[in-house]
């Protein structure tokens, strides 16, 4: 997928972090756990004292593997991606096409990590780093995995257009597994990007990462329906289904039903009209996504 995300057509929105940052996220992570370990240790010297030398061994062999290595595991799992440093420097641990991560990716970073950082003193992660183009360390690399900053100037982060009104829902029982992450992130960046190209490269573009998310997932695009549209519209089906498991919904009770909005047919000329976001607001209407309802 490389070559259909170009320098002259789509820009990647995912910030990476800098080496900097990421070394001092780890630091004040490695001072916390370190601090944890020691108590840890503490107590079970005091709690074990009988123990013999193997039975010692093998105890403080279990407090190793359960905090300084399975503590950021869980960690990373449960917070989805961000550690106690990481929050503090605003970073956080995202998959390659910009989703949370799960506990396959935290257990992969956590066990590359033991050897990255903890048994060459971080000299193997910091190598990767300074040499992979994204400064990603090879816990990154084999997890599929990047450290992104989560603190960007206002104005500068670019938000995935939402799909159609009338395509929303549309794939909801649409099987998303066989899609990689290559492919999601070509079509997140050709969707943030799609108003400023070209009429007909952007076209092209569209229908050429329409055919290999159809192929992907077996379903074509409805007849009628604009290439970009169907891509829009299945990365907002993969964005709730990633919300749904990232952030469980609360318990159900009882709900009270808004008043339906009125919604104006929107068209290509009021999507590009300059202030038409601004003017919709303001006057109460729901933004215009770009996308023209199929005659």
């Amino acid at each position: 997928m490389s070559e259909l995300v170009t320098g002259d057509a789509v820009v990647l929105g995912l910030r990476p972090a800098r080496l900097p940052s990421r070394a001092l996220a780890l630091a004040i992570d490695l001072v916390v756990v370190g601090t944890a370990f020691g108590l840890v240790a503490l107590g079970l010297a005091f709690a074990s004292g009988s123990l013999d030398d193997a039975a010692w061994a093998a105890v403080s062999v279990a407090a190793f593997l359960l905090v300084p290595v399975g503590g950021p595991i869980a960690v990373e799992t449960l917070s989805h991606g961000r550690s106690l440093g990481k929050l503090a420097c605003g970073l956080r641990v995202v998959r390659d096409d910009g989703g949370p991560i799960r506990f396959r990716h935290a257990l992969v970073r956590g066990a590359m990590g033991v050897v990255e950082i903890l048994l060459t003193f971080g000299v193997v992660a910091v190598v990767a780093s300074l040499v992979s183009a994204r400064g990603r360390r090879l816990g990154d690399v084999f997890a599929g995995t990047l450290v992104v900053r989560e603190r960007v100037p206002a104005g500068r982060a670019a938000a995935v257009p939402p799909p159609p009104p009338w395509l929303v829902g549309r794939f909801a029982g649409l099987d998303l597994s066989a899609v990689p992450d290559e492919l999601w992130l070509a079509v997140r960046q050709y969707l943030t990007r799609m108003h400023q190209l070209d009429a007909s490269v952007g076209r092209a573009m569209a229908e050429r990462l329409g055919v290999e998310v159809a192929a992907r997932t077996g379903a074509p695009p409805p007849p009628g329906v604009p290439a970009a549209a169907y891509l829009a519209a299945v990365v907002h089906e993969r964005q709730v289904r990633d919300a749904r498991r990232a952030w469980p919904a609360a318990p159900a009770g009882p709900t009270r039903i808004a008043p339906e909005p009125q919604v104006r047919v929107r068209t290509v000329e009021d999507a590009v009209r300059p202030g038409a976001g601004k003017a919709d607001e303001e006057a109460g209407r729901p933004p215009a996504t770009g996308f023209v309802p199929p005659a």
